[in-house]
């Protein structure tokens, strides 16, 4: 492709020949793209609809079921949208469903939040590991970490019990403006200057 077939886009072949011009071409031309990362998990979460895992409910529902359940309970938004998202990973990782969920919400939520994610897989083993001989206590390794009784109060109260076919959630719509509000811009990332603060 020659160098004027894209007239937004960076000019070097290798990093080490890059320039200032170049980067600011690569910001403009990726910030649609992070933009659009809220349509890209709603189209995602969708896709769940289309399995169960052997479940008695979908993936789809079983997420609507723990946003629902968590949302009814007055968790804020932002704990809200992780319980929607925390098996989102289900289908493209399924040996590190947990991690997948974790890592793409990791620049939006609290560290609290992302490590309830990133570890509910683990605490929720304590409901069925001993059936596949794998030790239910787990999560126990964890014991005295600051977050310990709150990633194992969500799995008891909002993820262990949306496997009801009978209970009724709110539908994938009425989570869209929180899930859009949420992910509306990083709190950090290693592409995200630190704000100094006044001194």
């Amino acid at each position: 492709m020659a160098d004027d077939a894209t007239p937004d886009a960076a000019k070097f072949h290798a990093m080490t020949e890059g320039t200032l011009e170049d980067w600011m071409a690569i910001g403009r031309a990726g910030a649609p793209y992070r933009n659009e990362l809220p349509d890209r998990m709603l189209a995602h979460l969708k896709m769940l609809e289309a399995d169960s895992g052997g479940f008695a409910v979908t993936r789809l529902e079983h997420s609507l079921q723990t946003a629902t359940r968590a949302f009814k309970d007055g968790r804020d938004e932002e704990y809200v949208v992780c319980a929607l998202v925390h098996d989102i990973g289900d289908i493209l990782g399924p040996s590190n469903h947990a991690e997948i969920g974790a890592i793409i919400m990791k620049p939006y939520v609290s560290e609290r939040n992302f490590w309830m994610m990133d570890k509910h897989g683990i605490f929720q083993g304590y409901y069925f590991f001993h059936y596949l001989g794998l030790d239910r206590d787990m999560r126990d390794q964890f014991r005295g970490h600051p977050d310990f009784e709150y990633t194992a109060q969500f799995c008891h109260q909002y993820d262990q019990n949306s496997f009801d076919p009978a209970y009724e959630s709110m539908p994938l719509e009425a989570f869209e403006p929180m899930l859009r509000r949420v992910l509306a811009a990083p709190k950090r990332s290693i592409y995200r200057r630190e704000e100094v603060a006044d001194a």
